[in-house]
Protein backbone atom coordinates (compact mmCIF):
# COMPACT_ATOMS: atom_id res chain seq x y z
CA UNK A 1 0.00 0.00 0.00
CA UNK A 2 8.50 0.91 2.92
CA UNK A 3 11.40 0.97 6.20
CA UNK A 4 10.03 0.78 9.91
CA UNK A 5 7.94 4.20 10.25
CA UNK A 6 7.91 6.33 13.08
CA UNK A 7 4.59 5.69 13.19
CA UNK A 8 4.96 2.17 13.36
CA UNK A 9 6.69 2.32 15.80
CA UNK A 10 4.92 4.18 17.98
CA UNK A 11 1.81 1.94 16.86
CA UNK A 12 3.29 -1.25 18.07
CA UNK A 13 5.12 0.08 21.17
CA UNK A 14 1.16 1.41 22.02
CA UNK A 15 -0.39 -1.71 21.73
CA UNK A 16 1.34 -3.59 23.65
CA UNK A 17 1.00 -1.02 26.62
CA UNK A 18 -2.76 -0.81 26.30
CA UNK A 19 -3.13 -4.85 26.23
CA UNK A 20 -0.93 -4.66 28.83
CA UNK A 21 -0.82 -2.40 31.49
CA UNK A 22 -2.45 -1.93 34.58
CA UNK A 23 -6.34 -2.13 34.39
CA UNK A 24 -8.43 0.28 36.74
CA UNK A 25 -8.97 -2.50 38.71
CA UNK A 26 -5.38 -3.21 39.19
CA UNK A 27 -6.21 -6.72 38.47
CA UNK A 28 -2.64 -7.51 37.17
CA UNK A 29 0.41 -5.77 36.74
CA UNK A 30 1.05 -5.23 32.78
CA UNK A 31 3.91 -7.66 32.08
CA UNK A 32 6.72 -6.71 29.14
CA UNK A 33 5.66 -8.23 26.05
CA UNK A 34 8.55 -10.77 25.88
CA UNK A 35 6.55 -12.50 28.93
CA UNK A 36 3.13 -12.56 27.62
CA UNK A 37 4.13 -13.50 23.99
CA UNK A 38 7.06 -16.27 25.15
CA UNK A 39 6.06 -19.31 24.54
CA UNK A 40 3.68 -19.00 21.53
CA UNK A 41 2.56 -22.10 19.96
CA UNK A 42 1.00 -21.41 16.97
CA UNK A 43 -0.75 -24.51 16.40
CA UNK A 44 -2.19 -24.30 19.95
CA UNK A 45 -4.29 -21.45 18.31
CA UNK A 46 -5.43 -22.96 15.27
CA UNK A 47 -2.47 -20.33 13.48
CA UNK A 48 0.10 -21.78 10.15
CA UNK A 49 3.15 -22.01 11.82
CA UNK A 50 5.88 -19.11 12.26
CA UNK A 51 8.19 -20.64 9.76
CA UNK A 52 5.18 -20.75 7.03
CA UNK A 53 4.82 -16.71 6.65
CA UNK A 54 4.80 -15.54 3.46
CA UNK A 55 5.40 -11.75 3.76
CA UNK A 56 5.49 -12.13 -0.55
CA UNK A 57 1.64 -11.38 -0.60
CA UNK A 58 -1.30 -9.89 1.59
CA UNK A 59 -3.48 -12.65 0.58
CA UNK A 60 -3.82 -15.96 -1.56
CA UNK A 61 -2.75 -15.65 -5.05
CA UNK A 62 -5.27 -15.52 -8.03
CA UNK A 63 -6.59 -18.47 -9.58
CA UNK A 64 -4.89 -19.99 -12.23
CA UNK A 65 -7.83 -19.53 -14.58
CA UNK A 66 -8.65 -15.84 -13.40
CA UNK A 67 -5.03 -14.87 -13.85
CA UNK A 68 -5.24 -16.41 -17.36
CA UNK A 69 -7.50 -14.95 -18.59
CA UNK A 70 -6.20 -11.14 -17.64
CA UNK A 71 -3.32 -11.77 -18.87
CA UNK A 72 -4.91 -12.35 -22.45
CA UNK A 73 -6.88 -9.48 -22.24
CA UNK A 74 -4.21 -7.17 -21.58
CA UNK A 75 -2.04 -9.26 -24.38
CA UNK A 76 -5.14 -8.37 -26.78
CA UNK A 77 -5.01 -5.42 -25.85
CA UNK A 78 -0.95 -4.67 -26.11
CA UNK A 79 -1.22 -5.75 -29.22
CA UNK A 80 -3.43 -2.73 -30.30
CA UNK A 81 -7.01 -4.66 -30.30
CA UNK A 82 -9.90 -3.01 -28.01
CA UNK A 83 -12.64 -4.95 -28.77
CA UNK A 84 -11.97 -7.62 -26.09
CA UNK A 85 -11.60 -4.66 -23.16
CA UNK A 86 -14.82 -3.59 -24.83
CA UNK A 87 -16.39 -7.16 -24.28
CA UNK A 88 -14.55 -7.49 -20.73
CA UNK A 89 -16.35 -4.21 -19.51
CA UNK A 90 -19.59 -4.75 -21.02
CA UNK A 91 -19.86 -8.95 -19.41
CA UNK A 92 -20.01 -6.70 -15.88
CA UNK A 93 -23.35 -5.50 -17.12
CA UNK A 94 -24.96 -3.20 -14.01
CA UNK A 95 -22.46 -4.48 -11.07
CA UNK A 96 -21.08 -1.09 -11.04
CA UNK A 97 -18.45 -1.91 -8.26
CA UNK A 98 -17.35 -5.17 -10.79
CA UNK A 99 -17.40 -2.80 -13.66
CA UNK A 100 -15.32 -0.06 -12.03
CA UNK A 101 -12.69 -2.66 -10.96
CA UNK A 102 -12.67 -3.62 -14.56
CA UNK A 103 -12.68 0.08 -15.55
CA UNK A 104 -9.88 0.59 -13.36
CA UNK A 105 -7.66 -2.22 -14.83
CA UNK A 106 -8.14 -1.55 -17.91
CA UNK A 107 -6.61 1.76 -17.26
CA UNK A 108 -3.90 0.22 -15.74
CA UNK A 109 -2.86 -1.95 -18.91
CA UNK A 110 -3.11 1.68 -20.93
CA UNK A 111 -0.60 2.86 -18.61
CA UNK A 112 1.82 0.67 -20.42
CA UNK A 113 0.64 0.87 -23.63
CA UNK A 114 -2.54 2.95 -25.14
CA UNK A 115 -2.74 3.26 -28.35
CA UNK A 116 -5.70 -0.03 -28.43
CA UNK A 117 -7.22 2.70 -25.76
CA UNK A 118 -7.36 5.17 -29.06
CA UNK A 119 -8.39 2.97 -31.58
CA UNK A 120 -11.55 2.22 -29.27
CA UNK A 121 -12.19 5.56 -28.47
CA UNK A 122 -11.64 6.49 -32.72
CA UNK A 123 -14.24 3.53 -33.30
CA UNK A 124 -16.86 5.30 -31.15
CA UNK A 125 -17.93 1.98 -29.31
CA UNK A 126 -19.10 1.96 -25.69
CA UNK A 127 -18.04 5.62 -25.63
CA UNK A 128 -19.00 6.21 -21.77
CA UNK A 129 -16.29 2.87 -20.79
CA UNK A 130 -13.47 3.93 -23.36
CA UNK A 131 -13.73 7.83 -22.27
CA UNK A 132 -13.76 6.73 -18.41
CA UNK A 133 -10.73 4.49 -19.07
CA UNK A 134 -8.94 7.58 -20.80
CA UNK A 135 -10.37 9.86 -17.94
CA UNK A 136 -8.72 7.67 -14.87
CA UNK A 137 -5.59 7.16 -17.31
CA UNK A 138 -5.09 10.74 -16.98
CA UNK A 139 -6.03 11.12 -13.39
CA UNK A 140 -3.49 8.21 -12.59
CA UNK A 141 -0.97 9.87 -14.83
CA UNK A 142 -1.65 13.39 -12.75
CA UNK A 143 -0.94 11.66 -9.40
CA UNK A 144 2.37 10.37 -10.74
CA UNK A 145 3.44 14.09 -11.75
CA UNK A 146 2.67 15.11 -8.17
CA UNK A 147 4.10 12.25 -6.45
CA UNK A 148 3.45 10.87 -3.21
CA UNK A 149 3.33 13.07 0.68
CA UNK A 150 1.57 15.84 1.93
CA UNK A 151 0.75 18.99 0.17
CA UNK A 152 3.91 20.53 1.83
CA UNK A 153 6.10 17.70 1.30
CA UNK A 154 5.13 17.62 -2.73
CA UNK A 155 7.41 20.22 -4.98
CA UNK A 156 6.03 23.17 -6.72
CA UNK A 157 6.73 22.40 -10.18
CA UNK A 158 5.20 18.70 -9.09
CA UNK A 159 1.86 20.27 -7.77
CA UNK A 160 1.96 22.56 -10.46
CA UNK A 161 1.76 19.78 -13.46
CA UNK A 162 -0.82 17.93 -11.04
CA UNK A 163 -3.26 20.53 -10.70
CA UNK A 164 -2.65 21.38 -14.35
CA UNK A 165 -3.38 17.57 -15.90
CA UNK A 166 -6.75 17.17 -14.00
CA UNK A 167 -9.85 19.80 -15.59
CA UNK A 168 -8.64 17.70 -18.65
CA UNK A 169 -9.24 14.69 -17.21
CA UNK A 170 -12.66 16.04 -15.51
CA UNK A 171 -13.90 17.11 -18.36
CA UNK A 172 -13.36 14.04 -20.28
CA UNK A 173 -15.32 12.25 -17.65
CA UNK A 174 -18.29 14.74 -17.87
CA UNK A 175 -18.39 14.15 -21.17
CA UNK A 176 -18.49 10.29 -20.84
CA UNK A 177 -20.97 10.61 -18.19
CA UNK A 178 -23.55 12.03 -21.23
CA UNK A 179 -23.07 9.04 -22.78
CA UNK A 180 -24.35 6.93 -20.98
CA UNK A 181 -26.67 8.77 -17.51
CA UNK A 182 -26.40 5.23 -15.99
CA UNK A 183 -22.90 4.55 -15.00
CA UNK A 184 -21.57 6.14 -12.02
CA UNK A 185 -17.89 5.13 -13.17
CA UNK A 186 -17.38 8.98 -15.04
CA UNK A 187 -18.62 10.71 -11.67
CA UNK A 188 -16.14 8.29 -9.40
CA UNK A 189 -13.47 9.90 -11.66
CA UNK A 190 -14.81 13.26 -11.40
CA UNK A 191 -14.55 12.88 -7.29
CA UNK A 192 -10.76 11.71 -7.42
CA UNK A 193 -9.59 14.48 -9.88
CA UNK A 194 -12.16 16.92 -7.91
CA UNK A 195 -9.85 16.52 -4.52
CA UNK A 196 -6.65 17.83 -6.36
CA UNK A 197 -8.25 20.28 -8.51
CA UNK A 198 -10.02 21.91 -4.90
CA UNK A 199 -13.43 21.81 -5.50
CA UNK A 200 -15.41 23.82 -2.78
CA UNK A 201 -17.40 21.59 -0.33
CA UNK A 202 -20.46 22.24 -1.89
CA UNK A 203 -19.25 21.57 -5.42
CA UNK A 204 -18.32 18.25 -4.29
CA UNK A 205 -21.51 17.05 -2.52
CA UNK A 206 -23.37 17.53 -5.78
CA UNK A 207 -20.74 15.07 -7.44
CA UNK A 208 -21.55 13.06 -5.01
CA UNK A 209 -24.90 13.14 -5.00
CA UNK A 210 -24.49 11.82 -8.53
CA UNK A 211 -22.39 8.81 -7.66
CA UNK A 212 -24.75 7.45 -4.57
CA UNK A 213 -28.16 8.36 -7.44
CA UNK A 214 -26.56 5.71 -9.15
CA UNK A 215 -25.02 3.76 -7.25
CA UNK A 216 -25.64 4.04 -3.24
CA UNK A 217 -22.75 1.42 -1.75
CA UNK A 218 -20.24 1.89 -4.85
CA UNK A 219 -16.91 0.66 -3.01
CA UNK A 220 -13.91 2.33 -5.17
CA UNK A 221 -16.95 6.37 -5.22
CA UNK A 222 -16.71 5.79 -1.16
CA UNK A 223 -13.17 5.42 -1.27
CA UNK A 224 -12.33 8.30 -3.46
CA UNK A 225 -14.76 10.75 -1.30
CA UNK A 226 -13.29 9.43 1.83
CA UNK A 227 -9.82 10.99 0.33
CA UNK A 228 -11.49 14.39 -0.14
CA UNK A 229 -12.96 14.74 3.63
CA UNK A 230 -9.44 14.01 4.82
CA UNK A 231 -7.74 16.62 7.16
CA UNK A 232 -5.61 16.46 4.44
CA UNK A 233 -7.42 17.28 1.96
CA UNK A 234 -10.62 19.40 2.56
CA UNK A 235 -12.06 18.25 5.43
CA UNK A 236 -11.14 17.14 8.71
CA UNK A 237 -10.52 14.44 11.08
CA UNK A 238 -13.75 14.15 12.35
CA UNK A 239 -15.69 14.47 9.07
CA UNK A 240 -14.03 11.87 7.52
CA UNK A 241 -15.22 9.42 10.30
CA UNK A 242 -18.27 10.28 10.17
CA UNK A 243 -18.50 10.05 6.82
CA UNK A 244 -16.72 6.10 7.13
CA UNK A 245 -19.03 5.09 10.45
CA UNK A 246 -22.11 6.26 7.58
CA UNK A 247 -20.64 3.35 5.05
CA UNK A 248 -20.68 1.13 7.87
CA UNK A 249 -24.37 1.76 8.91
CA UNK A 250 -25.28 1.69 5.06
CA UNK A 251 -23.46 -1.09 3.58
CA UNK A 252 -25.84 -3.58 2.35
CA UNK A 253 -25.11 -7.58 3.10
CA UNK A 254 -22.79 -9.19 1.20
CA UNK A 255 -20.79 -5.35 0.51
CA UNK A 256 -16.71 -5.01 1.64
CA UNK A 257 -18.01 -1.35 2.10
CA UNK A 258 -17.85 -1.35 6.28
CA UNK A 259 -13.71 -2.14 5.27
CA UNK A 260 -13.93 1.65 4.84
CA UNK A 261 -13.97 2.60 8.51
CA UNK A 262 -10.58 0.66 9.13
CA UNK A 263 -9.07 2.65 6.16
CA UNK A 264 -10.06 6.29 7.74
CA UNK A 265 -8.36 4.37 11.32
CA UNK A 266 -5.54 4.39 9.00
CA UNK A 267 -5.53 7.69 7.95
CA UNK A 268 -6.12 8.62 11.49
CA UNK A 269 -2.56 6.34 12.88
CA UNK A 270 -0.72 7.86 10.18
CA UNK A 271 -1.37 11.31 10.68
CA UNK A 272 -1.22 11.12 15.07
CA UNK A 273 -0.15 8.20 15.81
CA UNK A 274 -2.28 5.30 17.98
CA UNK A 275 -3.01 8.28 20.27
CA UNK A 276 -5.35 9.97 17.32
CA UNK A 277 -7.85 6.62 17.09
CA UNK A 278 -11.08 7.04 18.25
CA UNK A 279 -12.11 5.75 21.78
CA UNK A 280 -15.56 4.63 23.61
CA UNK A 281 -17.71 2.15 23.20
CA UNK A 282 -19.67 3.14 19.97
CA UNK A 283 -16.32 3.08 17.55
CA UNK A 284 -14.64 0.05 19.58
CA UNK A 285 -18.43 -1.93 18.51
CA UNK A 286 -18.12 -1.04 15.19
CA UNK A 287 -14.87 -3.44 14.65
CA UNK A 288 -17.16 -6.91 15.06
CA UNK A 289 -19.58 -5.42 12.25
CA UNK A 290 -16.65 -4.72 9.91
CA UNK A 291 -15.60 -8.43 10.61
CA UNK A 292 -19.45 -9.64 9.74
CA UNK A 293 -19.70 -7.95 7.14
CA UNK A 294 -16.09 -9.28 5.70
CA UNK A 295 -17.23 -12.61 6.31
CA UNK A 296 -20.27 -11.89 4.53
CA UNK A 297 -18.47 -10.85 1.44
CA UNK A 298 -17.21 -12.72 -2.08
CA UNK A 299 -14.47 -15.05 -1.43
CA UNK A 300 -12.98 -13.79 -4.52
CA UNK A 301 -12.89 -9.78 -3.49
CA UNK A 302 -9.27 -8.60 -3.52
CA UNK A 303 -9.82 -6.02 -0.77
CA UNK A 304 -10.87 -8.68 1.47
CA UNK A 305 -7.40 -10.07 2.47
CA UNK A 306 -6.13 -6.56 2.93
CA UNK A 307 -8.70 -5.11 5.11
CA UNK A 308 -8.55 -8.09 7.58
CA UNK A 309 -4.94 -7.32 8.18
CA UNK A 310 -6.27 -3.75 9.02
CA UNK A 311 -8.70 -5.57 10.93
CA UNK A 312 -6.13 -7.95 12.93
CA UNK A 313 -4.57 -5.08 14.00
CA UNK A 314 -7.13 -2.56 14.78
CA UNK A 315 -8.51 -5.11 17.01
CA UNK A 316 -5.75 -5.78 18.83
CA UNK A 317 -5.27 -1.79 19.33
CA UNK A 318 -9.16 -1.42 21.11
CA UNK A 319 -8.48 -4.41 23.06
CA UNK A 320 -10.41 -7.37 20.99
CA UNK A 321 -7.75 -9.73 21.33
CA UNK A 322 -9.97 -12.67 20.35
CA UNK A 323 -11.37 -10.77 17.16
CA UNK A 324 -8.09 -10.32 15.77
CA UNK A 325 -6.96 -14.09 16.67
CA UNK A 326 -10.28 -14.89 14.51
CA UNK A 327 -8.64 -12.55 11.41
CA UNK A 328 -5.23 -13.96 12.14
CA UNK A 329 -6.84 -17.28 11.61
CA UNK A 330 -8.66 -16.15 8.36
CA UNK A 331 -5.21 -14.58 6.70
CA UNK A 332 -3.35 -17.68 7.25
CA UNK A 333 0.42 -17.35 6.33
CA UNK A 334 0.22 -14.35 4.03
CA UNK A 335 1.88 -11.23 6.04
CA UNK A 336 3.03 -8.83 3.05
CA UNK A 337 0.27 -6.14 3.82
CA UNK A 338 0.12 -2.86 5.78
CA UNK A 339 0.78 -2.43 8.45
CA UNK A 340 3.01 -5.28 8.88
CA UNK A 341 4.77 -4.24 5.65
CA UNK A 342 6.23 -1.20 7.03
CA UNK A 343 8.33 -3.21 9.49
CA UNK A 344 11.96 -4.14 8.33
CA UNK A 345 10.77 -7.65 9.22
CA UNK A 346 7.21 -7.92 8.74
CA UNK A 347 7.20 -11.58 9.74
CA UNK A 348 8.50 -11.22 12.66
CA UNK A 349 5.78 -7.95 13.54
CA UNK A 350 2.86 -10.70 12.17
CA UNK A 351 4.13 -13.16 14.46
CA UNK A 352 4.44 -10.79 17.51
CA UNK A 353 0.96 -10.01 16.52
CA UNK A 354 -0.44 -13.08 16.66
CA UNK A 355 1.61 -14.14 19.99
CA UNK A 356 -0.35 -10.88 21.32
CA UNK A 357 -3.56 -12.00 20.22
CA UNK A 358 -2.80 -15.68 21.51
CA UNK A 359 -1.67 -14.51 24.60
CA UNK A 360 -4.86 -11.90 25.47
CA UNK A 361 -7.30 -14.18 24.48
CA UNK A 362 -9.36 -15.82 27.12
CA UNK A 363 -9.47 -19.79 27.51
CA UNK A 364 -13.18 -19.52 26.39
CA UNK A 365 -11.98 -17.84 23.05
CA UNK A 366 -13.40 -14.54 24.10
CA UNK A 367 -11.63 -12.66 26.70
CA UNK A 368 -8.77 -11.56 27.76
CA UNK A 369 -6.38 -14.72 28.87
CA UNK A 370 -3.75 -12.44 30.89
CA UNK A 371 -6.76 -10.39 32.62
CA UNK A 372 -8.51 -13.57 34.04
CA UNK A 373 -5.27 -15.60 34.85
CA UNK A 374 -4.62 -12.05 36.85
CA UNK A 375 -8.28 -11.48 38.43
Amino acid sequence: MLGMTPVLVFGLAAMIMLLTRRRPGGEWPGPAVEEVTAGFDPAAHGLVPSAELDPGRAGPPMRLLRRKELEALADSCLAGGWRAAEAYVTAAGEDWDERWSRLDFLARVAAERDAWLTAWEEAGASACAAATVRARLLVQRAWEARGSGFPAQVAPERMAAFRTQLPAAYELARRAAESDRRDPGPWVVMITAARGMRLPRRKFRELWAEVTARAPHHVGGHWQAMQYWCAKWHGSDALMLRFAVRAVHAAPAGSPLPGLYLQALTELELRHGPRGLPGGRRHRDLLPRVAAALDGSPASNEQVPLLRHLLAHFALMSRQPALALEQFRRIGPWCGAHPWSAAPNPVRAFDRARALAAALTGPDGTGDGRTAAHA
